[in-house]
């Protein structure tokens, strides 16, 4: 018999990605000819705004080229337009910016960029429960992960402190994500500066991880790293959950201007921009604040519905003041048969204890569904009791 042909051992594991873990689950429980109510991944349901879509019919070539790593030049200076309107940063399109296919694979591949031969700095730290993708990228590029637990008694946020200086030492890349998905806590900017300014001290970069920058419900507006400084730090935007755009797949990197030379020499060997006349809708949208508020306005109504219920059925909320996700403790303490409950009626949730390291006990919930579908997970809710722990 001749030998096997290899494959890398990170792939060939047989360790599913949280989602078809969940989605899997699901088919096993819910039941038959019920639609479900989907709760577990963050996909929302939300018209894109009619402008965007008619600047992307508008802008279709009857022949089509490929489109450069950089993107349009148009497209970098209406990011930097609005990221002077919201963050009030100064950004050079030409040193700063660096389009995306929405922020996921530039996030997958930022490892790629920053662990190399030195065996020194080849650690990823990543706080825990997190986004999947920043340890997927940061294994299959050679580096070493560090999980930094959240818990309640943090609310959720990361401090520093709570790393050994040891892993410091060999820390290339520390990952926040801020609002944070999955608890929806909020950083301070005192907190935010504090953790740049260790950055710079320990020589590692620092990526924030801002998709829900749109989105906060407390009062409080979401910063960015890049309002500490440019050294050391790099931005990841989309258009996914602030214009309603996942399919359309845009979004970009912004910071030190160090890291965007590297990554304007890497990319093309692993992809280009969006199409251009994505980018024109990318374009219409990054240069439109008005939308946004209206697109807010239908996840706060159904925050509205979701959290007077919880608070009826004695169901604790933590954290959850920004992103669209509701962190919930899960009655009787076990989210994997808390969840279970929920896709026996149809209704599906995403399992803390999929996400990582301090996720345990806790159930996310994506406020994705429309605002009647809402309602109707509202009543199959009545029929779920607390759990019995596995």
């Amino acid at each position: 018999m001749s030998e096997r042909p290899p494959l890398n051992p990170l792939l060939a594991d047989e360790r599913e990605y949280p989602f078809v873990k969940l989605e899997q689950r699901v088919k096993e429980l819910a039941p038959a000819g019920t639609p479900l109510i989907h709760f577990g991944i963050g996909d929302p349901r939300e018209e894109t705004p009619e402008f965007i879509r008619t600047t992307l019919a508008k802008s279709i070539p009857a022949v089509s080229s490929y489109p450069t790593t950089i993107g349009k030049p148009d497209l970098r200076s209406a990011i930097v337009g609005w990221y002077q309107r919201r963050f009030a940063v100064t950004l050079d399109p030409d040193r700063h910016i660096l389009p995306a296919n929405g922020t996921k694979e530039a996030v997958f591949l930022l490892a790629f960029a920053v662990i190399g031969r030195d065996a020194r700095r080849n650690t990823v730290v990543i706080p825990s429960p997190a986004y999947p993708v920043y340890e997927q990228g940061a294994r299959l590029a050679g580096g070493e992960v560090h999980f930094a637990p959240l818990s309640s008694a943090n609310r959720w946020c990361f401090d520093p402190a709570s790393v050994p200086d040891a892993v410091w030492d060999r820390t290339a890349l520390l990952w926040i994500n801020d609002p944070h998905n999955p608890t929806g806590s909020l950083l301070e900017r005192a907190e935010l500066e504090r953790i740049a300014a260790f950055a710079r001290a320990r020589g590692f970069w620092l990526a924030g991880d801002h998709a829900y920058d749109e989105l906060s419900f407390g009062g409080r507006r979401p910063a960015s790293v890049l309002q500490t400084g440019l050294d050391n730090a790099i931005a990841f935007h989309t258009l996914s959950k602030r214009s309603a755009m996942t399919g359309f797949r845009s979004g970009f990197m912004a910071g030190d201007e160090r890291l965007i030379n590297v990554l304007r020499r890497f990319r093309p060997s692993v992809g280009v921009a969006t199409p251009e006349f994505i980018q024109d809708a990318a374009i219409a949208a990054w240069s439109d604040d008005t939308h946004v508020e209206g697109l807010r306005d239908r996840f706060r109504a159904k925050r509205e519905r979701m959290l007077p219920y919880f608070a009826k059925r004695g169901w604790s909320i933590e954290a959850s003041e920004a992103s669209f996700y509701l962190w919930m403790k899960a009655p009787g303490g076990d989210d994997l048969a808390f969840a279970d409950q929920l896709f026996r009626v149809g209704v599906v949730a995403m399992p803390g204890s999929l996400l990582g390291v301090g996720g345990e006990g806790f159930v996310r919930w994506a406020l994705v569904p429309t605002l009647a579908q809402v309602d109707e997970a509202i009543r199959r809710l009545d029929a779920v009791a607390a759990p019995v722990a596995r």
